[in-house]
């Protein structure tokens, strides 16, 4: 009988739908689409098992689950997502923030440490989407000041927002662009950092149904060579950079040497170690700028 729905009824049934639907971590999936249907956390589902789910929320939460089975993403249909233990809004006007992108920001803060203590620091989030990297960079280091760029308003209006809520707005500049077109050559800044576009054009075709039908294209496709986008960003890099100012990219591990190549090509920069994960794959190609 529908009274007989409970919290944990309620999850039980929803996983193995989910997983008989494609999703690879359902129980998950579920418990983090009814915390948000109910306006709760997550925690606080495990305490509420035995309570009765009304109709009001099975309603709510059934449009959710629909669409999930239908392959939107749960961090759009929550709205937000956590990336180095802040909490971060997300629309489909940006990417969903990944691990692997807080190599990046490791980097850079390492990167930092290491810079003069008595100056400001001046970064660049190339390709800002929704702000992870600039954002993260600015609450971790005091003396930051960072320059977002993007070539998606919208996406610019989601890191702006994510500015504000997480308290570095005041020490944040926001550029509609394409690249750093927008900024002017010989700004010295200290480090550079981007997740660029890296996906080839034939892996785009092979990507996870919820990433090639609900992400945005422009922020993952790379072209034929899954380099388009760094080839252009790299020169503009070199021109921007302070002497022994730093370029960070994030890259595909199948993309190392032809990236570390075109570093190297490029004859204004001193190469650097290329970051690995935790799994021993190429994830961050450094430059150090002459």
């Amino acid at each position: 009988m529908a009274d007989d729905w409970t919290i944990g009824r309620l999850l039980g049934w929803t996983a193995d739908y989910l997983a008989a639907h494609g999703s690879e971590s359902p129980r998950l999936e579920a418990e983090v689409l009814l915390a948000h249907a109910r306006g709760c956390r997550r925690i606080e589902l495990y305490t509420s098992f035995e309570d009765p789910a009304d109709e009001g929320l099975r309603t709510a939460f059934r449009g959710l689950v629909r669409r999930r089975a239908e392959g939107t993403p749960v961090a759009y249909l929550v709205g937000h997502r956590e990336f180095y233990s802040l909490d971060f809004r997300v629309t489909p006007d940006v990417l969903i923030p990944r691990p692997e992108t807080e190599f990046v920001v490791l980097t850079l803060l390492d990167l930092a440490k290491a810079l003069p203590a008595d100056r400001e620091i001046a970064i660049a989030d190339v390709g800002a989407g929704s702000g992870v990297i600039g954002i993260t960079a600015a609450r971790h280091v005091p003396r930051a000041r960072v320059t977002a760029v993007d070539i998606s308003p919208a996406a610019l209006a989601v890191a702006r927002d994510n500015a504000e809520r997480l308290g570095v707005i005041d020490r944040m500049e926001f550029l509609e662009g394409d690249l750093l077109t927008m900024v002017a050559a010989k700004q010295p800044f200290d480090i550079i950092a981007s997740n660029p576009p890296y996906i080839t054009t034939a892996e785009l075709a092979e990507l996870a149904r919820d990433v090639r039908q609900f992400e945005p294209e422009l922020a993952l496709s790379g072209g034929a060579s899954g380099t388009d986008v760094i080839e252009r960003l790299i020169p503009q890099a070199a021109e921007r950079l302070a002497g022994g100012g730093s370029l960070l990219l994030e890259i595909s591990p199948m993309l190392q040497q032809a990236v570390e190549g075109l570093v190297d090509a490029d004859g204004r920069y001193e190469r650097g170690t290329t970051v690995k994960d935790m799994a021993g794959l190429a994830r961050v190609v450094v430059a150090r700028r002459k």
